[in-house]
């Protein structure tokens, strides 16, 4: 149960920090990354945010990595 709570506080301090950054982002006047997708077509729009994907692909990533070699440690 112990284990339970830490990995809940962990994950709920990483969403903590993910939303500061975004937060902080916004408020810079951010407002998208480099290698994002935008097709307009009349009413139609399509929005990839491929550049948003690589980022958080790269964070996720070494997170994971980061929670898997603790738990390994233990």
């Amino acid at each position: 149960m112990l284990a339970l709570a830490r990995m809940l506080a962990l994950v709920g301090a990483l969403l903590l920090a993910t939303a500061a950054v975004l937060w902080v982002v916004a408020r810079l006047g951010v407002p998208t990354l480099p290698g994002n997708i935008v097709v307009r077509r009349g009413s139609f729009t399509l929005w990839a945010p491929v550049g948003l994907w690589v980022v958080v692909s790269l964070v996720l990533t070494l997170v994971l990595n980061v929670v898997l070699r603790l738990l390994r440690l233990r």
